[in-house]
C-alpha cells in the first residue's frame, strides 16, 4: 500500500537515512514552507501533506540507487524547490549533486538553502540546461521538468552506459514510455510509486547505440 499518512512519509524517509540528515530534512521542510508564502514552489494544499506529497516522493528515489555504487554526480534537473535534488542532497551528503535551475528566484532559494543546510556537496547551476557544460552523470532525475522524450533529448550528453535515469512521472508515466520510439521504449521500465498508487517513476539505462542516435535528437 502506498504512504498515505504524514506520520508513516516521515518514518520511511527515517528508514533511508540516518539522524543527522533528518534534521536537515526537517529544516529543508520549514525553509521550504517559509519560501512559499513569498513564491509559489509548491500547491498550498500540499502544505498540510508536505512528507508525503513531496519529501517521502523524492527520497523514494534512493531506493533504486546503491549506496556500494561510486558517487558519480547525480544532475537534478528543473529542481524548482529542490524536489528530489535538496532532498537527496540532504539525505547523501556525500554524494556530489548538480541542481540546474534556470528561474532566477527559484535559483537564487536553492543556494540560499543549501548554504542553510550546510550541503557542500551540492552545486547548483543557474541557467538553462542547454548552457550547462556536459559532465559523466551517475544519475540523473527530473520531477515536473518536462515530456519523458523532451527530457531524454535534452540530457543525452549528460548520461553514458551506467548513467541511471529516475524520471517520476505521476499518472503519465506507462503511457510516456510507451510512446518512445522501440529502439529506447525497450530501455526503460516503470516503477511504483511509494506515495501515490497510481503514479510511476520511469527507470532506465542507454545502450551506446541510443546514445549515439541521440545525438540528433529523437526522431
Amino acid at each position: 500500500m502506498p504512504i498515505s499518512t504524514e506520520a508513516d512519509a516521515r518514518s520511511y524517509v527515517a528508514s533511508l537515512c540516518d539522524a543527522d540528515a533528518l534534521a536537515r530534512l526537517d529544516r529543508f521542510a520549514t525553509l521550504l514552507l517559509l519560501e512559499n508564502a513569498r513564491q509559489n514552489l509548491i500547491a498550498k494544499p500540499s502544505e498540510a501533506i508536505l512528507w508525503q506529497r513531496h519529501i517521502a516522493d523524492s527520497a523514494q528515489l534512493l531506493e533504486h540507487v546503491s549506496r556500494e555504487t561510486a558517487p558519480a554526480p547525480w544532475l537534478d534537473l528543473g529542481s524548482g524547490p529542490g524536489l528530489p535534488g535538496l532532498v537527496i542532497a540532504a539525505m547523501r551528503p556525500e554524494m556530489p549533486m548538480v541542481l540546474v535551475e534556470s528561474r532566477r528566484k527559484r535559483f537564487e532559494w536553492l543556494r540560499q538553502t543549501a548554504d542553510a543546510l550546510g550541503l557542500g556537496n551540492c552545486r547548483i547551476e543557474g541557467k538553462k540546461l542547454e548552457s550547462v557544460e556536459p559532465f559523466k552523470a551517475g544519475t540523473i532525475s527530473a520531477r515536473a521538468f518536462a515530456p519523458l522524450r523532451r527530457i531524454l533529448d535534452l540530457s543525452a550528453r549528460f548520461s553514458t552506459t551506467s548513467t541511471l535515469w529516475l524520471l517520476p512521472k505521476g499518472r503519465s508515466a506507462a503511457q510516456e514510455v510507451e510512446e518512445l520510439p522501440k529502439r529506447l521504449k525497450q530501455l526503460f521500465h516503470v516503477e511504483q510509486s511509494a506515495t501515490d498508487s497510481e503514479a510511476g517513476i520511469v527507470v532506465g539505462t542507454l545502450t551506446r547505440t541510443a546514445l549515439g542516435r541521440l545525438d540528433g535528437g529523437i526522431k
